[in-house]
Formats: structure tokens, C-alpha cells, sequence
């Protein structure tokens, strides 16, 4: 492969522009998005993505799952596509670079290679995958994992939302739901560019990360039954509390977490507590746990402590318990050509780089079970993640964007 040439860099001011642009769609309360997956925003943010890439001269794809798929293409109609994206679903209260930056920083290298009259061997592909947030419908990375074969469609479209509503309806409903069947597609290769969503780039003060590895995970959501009772009249010795259950449980993730060091992390992260009234005593809790680790091993053992000793738990406080797995993928080993062509990207480029475990699930955690892939990653300011204080600076996007554009444009073979 022919390596592109050290002075060919993105646009860094149009792909700024373009980031405060889509900021505009599903704004949040505090500076950042609300633009959840399948919601009317998310139409609109789906709308304005399709826009600019037909105004780059792409080809739009929409599959059965809502991913989209912009095709530039190249000069052999028998090659295998190199894809490049990430998400333009937020979390609740997400900031204005998770996801979006992968997605319109694949966008602003079509727009480039235009600019400069690029020619590739390969097609190259910008994609937005459909809910990868997983904070309405989980879990993450769902239509990614369809399109893995990691998910049947059929359970995907039966996912319920805390009001009721199926994933599938909803697709519908918003308009992006294409003929096109899901994991038909077949790629030469996958990139994705995201903020770190950790502390660890720009504490070391790195413009890049050459991510090598991903975490497994492990969510687990547990339901813990007592009885509801007065706050005030039930004896200590009579009550079947199941916030106390939580609390002791909230306390044996920590230590399990603590006692895997390093390479291992744990906490709840989400808890309802039923009936949440302040003299009655918690009946019913429901909460997830989240374990992660680049270790299986460890990552397994810390399922099994868990649900072994949080049954000790629940017996000991007279409560029924049920743990039910909502969420998991094992530990990632990124295609080790891919991850060369970003580091010797950034090497090529001279930005300062350092290899990376991404703590993070991503859509490429599912793409690298069927095709060879790498990820970028720039920093975040103080690590800050899904928090509308989300922040990167214009240069830290530039950089990150002029890795992708290296290592894409590499792999898809440049013509001259």
C-alpha cells in the first residue's frame, strides 16, 4: 500500500462547523445533547447527515436495523469496501463529540479526498450504527451487534423503552427503517475515531491513542424483592429490606473491583427503588452492575463472586433475588495491520501517540468479529464523558481526524 503524503490533512474548521452544527439537533439543558436513539431528534440528526453526504456526491444505504451507510466509491468495482463511523445517538445528558465526532470525521475524509481529488481502489463507507448508546433501548451497541450476528433482529425490534414503546415501532415510526438486510455487507476493513471518554491522553499529555484492546463487560441487572412497611413502626428485626440489600451489594462490587486490580473496574450505575417514599421501607430495588476488564479471565471470575456472594446476601436479609445478564461482550484484540496503519499515521503526521485500552464498549467491539479493525481516539478534557461538560479542543478533533483520514485512505489503497 502507498502511503499517503505528510502534508495531507482534513479541513479541521469545516469539520469544527460541522460538529457545532448537528450540537444543534436534541440540545440538552447544560450545553450538551439529548438526541437519544429513535427519537424525533435523531430523525433530524439522521436527515442533516444524509444531506451533507449527498452533498459530497454519496450514495446513501439504510439497512432493516437503521444503519446508514454513505458509499464514495472507488476505482474497482470488485473491492471490498473500507468502512469508517461511529453514532449520532446521545445519552440523556451526553455531550457533542461521543460518537459524532467518529461519524462526521468519516465524513470530512469523503470531503477532503473531494476536495483534493483522492482516488482509492477500495470504496470507502461512512456508517452511522443505530443505538449504540443503549440508554433506551439496551443494551449498547445494539444494531451494531445485529449486523455482528452477535443479535437476532427479531429480539432487537421487541427491546421495550421505559414507557413501553419497541425499538422496532419506533424505527418505523421516525422513518429509518430500510430494506436493505442487516450484515449483508461485507468490508475490507473498519475504522472508528471517538474521544477516549478517560483521563489517560491527556494526562499523558498524547494527541492520539492507538487503541489496541477493548474491555470486556458484563452487565448484570439484579432485582431484589422484600416487603414494603412503615419507616417508623416496623421493628429493626422484622423488616425484609431491600435497600439495604442494594447497599451491601453497591459495596461487594466495589470490592470485587478493588480486589482485581489492576485491569478490572465495577460500580452501579443505574438503581430504582420501589416504592421510593421516605417512610416506607424499600419492598423491591432494581440496579445494574457493570464489570469490566481486558482480562476474560477476570472478567468471569467477577461475574461469578458476584452472583455467589450477593446470594448470601439476599438469603441473610430474607430477600428473593433475580440477576439477569442485559449486556456483555468478551475482551477485544483489534486486527494488528489496522492498528499499525493508525500508528504509523500518527507517527507519519508527528503527533505525539501512545497505545491504548479502550474502557468503552463501541460499535467496533462488535465490527471486529467480522472484519479486520482499528480505532483512533483523542483526548477529552479531564476525561469527562456522557456529561454535557463534555469537551475536546479544535485541535485534538483535527488530529484524530487526520489519523483516520491516513490510516482509511492507506488501507483502501490510494491511486496515482
Amino acid at each position: 500500500m502507498t502511503a499517503p503524503a505528510q502534508n495531507l490533512r482534513i479541513n479541521p474548521e469545516r469539520l469544527w462547523d460541522s460538529l457545532m452544527e448537528m450540537a444543534k439537533i436534541g440540545p440538552g439543558v447544560a450545553g450538551g445533547n439529548n438526541r437519544q436513539t429513535l427519537t424525533d431528534f435523531d430523525s433530524q440528526g439522521r436527515h442533516l447527515f444524509q444531506d451533507w453526504c449527498k452533498a459530497a456526491g454519496c450514495e446513501m444505504g439504510l439497512d432493516q436495523m437503521g444503519n446508514m451507510f454513505a458509499r464514495r466509491e472507488g476505482t474497482d468495482p470488485e473491492a471490498l469496501p473500507v468502512y469508517v463511523g461511529s453514532h449520532l445517538d446521545t445519552q440523556p445528558t451526553g455531550g457533542k463529540y461521543d460518537g459524532v465526532l467518529g461519524v462526521l470525521g468519516g465524513l470530512e475524509i469523503l470531503r477532503t479526498m473531494n476536495d483534493l481529488d483522492i482516488k482509492t481502489k477500495h470504496p470507502i463507507v461512512v456508517t452511522n450504527w443505530t443505538n449504540e448508546e443503549g440508554t433506551r433501548y439496551p443494551p449498547a451497541m445494539l444494531a451494531s451487534g445485529v449486523f455482528a450476528g452477535m443479535h437476532d433482529q427479531d429480539w432487537a425490534y421487541d427491546r421495550f423503552d421505559a414507557e413501553g414503546k419497541k425499538f422496532g415501532d419506533e424505527l418505523q415510526r421516525i422513518g429509518w427503517r430500510g430494506d436493505e438486510k442487516v450484515g449483508d455487507r461485507k468490508m475490507h476493513a473498519f475504522f472508528e475515531l471517538h474521544i477516549e471518554q478517560g483521563p489517560i491522553l491527556e494526562a499523558e499529555g498524547k494527541q492520539i491513542g492507538v487503541v489496541t484492546h477493548g474491555q470486556g463487560l458484563w452487565w448484570l441487572e439484579v432485582t431484589l424483592i422484600g416487603k414494603d412497611a412503615h419507616t417508623g413502626s416496623t421493628p429493626m428485626n422484622m423488616r425484609v429490606n431491600a435497600g439495604l440489600g442494594m447497599a451491601r451489594m453497591t459495596e461487594l462490587v466495589h470490592t470485587i473491583a478493588m480486589d482485581n486490580q489492576p485491569g478490572a473496574v465495577g460500580a452501579i450505575g443505574q438503581c430504582n427503588v420501589y416504592p421510593n417514599s421516605r417512610n416506607v421501607i424499600p419492598g423491591k430495588c432494581v440496579f445494574t452492575i457493570d464489570f469490566r476488564s481486558p482480562d476474560l479471565a477476570k472478567l468471569t471470575a467477577m461475574r461469578a463472586r458476584f452472583e455467589a456472594e450477593a446470594a448470601a446476601i439476599a438469603k441473610a436479609l430474607g430477600l428473593a433475588m433475580t440477576i439477569e445478564p442485559v449486556g456483555h461482550f468478551d475482551p477485544v484484540t483489534f486486527d494488528e495491520g489496522c492498528v499499525t496503519a493508525v500508528r504509523s499515521a500518527a507517527e507519519r503526521l508527528g503527533y505525539s501517540h501512545m497505545d491504548l485500552i479502550s474502557g468503552a464498549g463501541h460499535d467496533a467491539c462488535w465490527i471486529n468479529l467480522v472484519a479486520p479493525t482499528a480505532m483512533v481516539m483523542c483526548p477529552c478534557v479531564d476525561g469527562l464523558s456522557h456529561n454535557e461538560a463534555e469537551e475536546i479542543s479544535k485541535e485534538w478533533a483535527a488530529a484524530g481526524a487526520d489519523v483516520l483520514f491516513h490510516a482509511v485512505i492507506e488501507t483502501a489503497g490510494i491511486v496515482v
